[in-house]
């Protein structure tokens, strides 16, 4: 069943169309991929459907509920969360106030604590700092703690745009693991990445936008072994 349904979204920046059309599907339980170029419009779609850009035409809808047109608060209330390029934490406020507002959709506090519990397990740098000012941490631990404040929603659907981005390969590696992680915990993940190589590794399905189309479709396996995409995004 698809818990995130686009259907023939179109976006403009005033007079130049930065999204032609697009189609594509997230089923609940899958880790689907949009890979592309810079410019291809990933990121562009991510905002649409979490409600930061409104589109000039079609439709999105999540969990069967139409959410196109929709405040982003609202649709976080739905049960899905963001992880935006360039982590976008509060930088002047602690590691642990960032967390917690990561949980203002929630009110159980036995619940949200559990949830900062097992953020602090999955991030002990996180704990060991958590009364740190979050603008003095470096990337990779500012990547954790946007990723760690996105789960404190206990997200149906998390989006990821970019995480991987200007970390070292170590980082990167652990960065997939933590999406796997949060993936084997039953949480659909929608990603948007450069390294095409590590995203189509872990993915159910993926889909390939260039220009604001999608080019090309189909298993991450599928997509790994295809030439086109080799030599395009693989430097095969």
């Amino acid at each position: 069943m698809a818990l995130l349904e686009v259907k023939n979204l179109e976006v403009y920046y005033g007079v130049i169309q930065a999204i032609k059309g697009i189609s594509f599907e997230v089923n609940k339980g899958e880790i689907v991929t949009l890979i592309g170029a810079n410019g291809a419009g990933k990121t562009t779609t991510m905002q649409s459907i979490i409600g930061l850009i409104h589109a000039r035409s079609g439709e999105i809808t999540y969990n069967g509920q139409l959410i196109s047109g929709m405040p982003a608060h609202k649709i976080v209330h739905l049960g899905m969360t963001q992880v935006p390029e360039g982590r976008r934490i509060f930088s002047e406020l602690t590691v642990y106030e960032n967390l917690m507002m990561g949980a203002y959709t929630k009110k159980d506090k036995e619940k949200i604590k559990e949830n900062l519990d097992e953020i602090y397990a999955l991030f002990p740098r996180l704990e060991e700092r958590k009364n740190q000012v979050a603008g003095t941490l470096s990337g990779g631990e500012q990547q954790m703690l946007a990723m760690g404040r996105a789960m404190m929603s206990n997200p149906d659907l998390l989006m990821l745009d970019e995480p991987s981005m200007g970390l070292s390969p170590l980082l990167v590696d652990q960065v997939f693991d933590i999406i796997k992680h949060f993936h084997e915990k039953g949480t659909t993940i929608l990603l948007v990445e450069q390294n095409a190589n590590k995203s189509l590794a872990i993915s159910d399905r993926a889909y390939v936008l260039e220009n604001g189309r999608i080019v090309l479709s189909g298993t991450g396996a599928e997509l790994l072994a295809s030439e086109e995409i080799k030599k395009a995004y693989l430097g095969g």
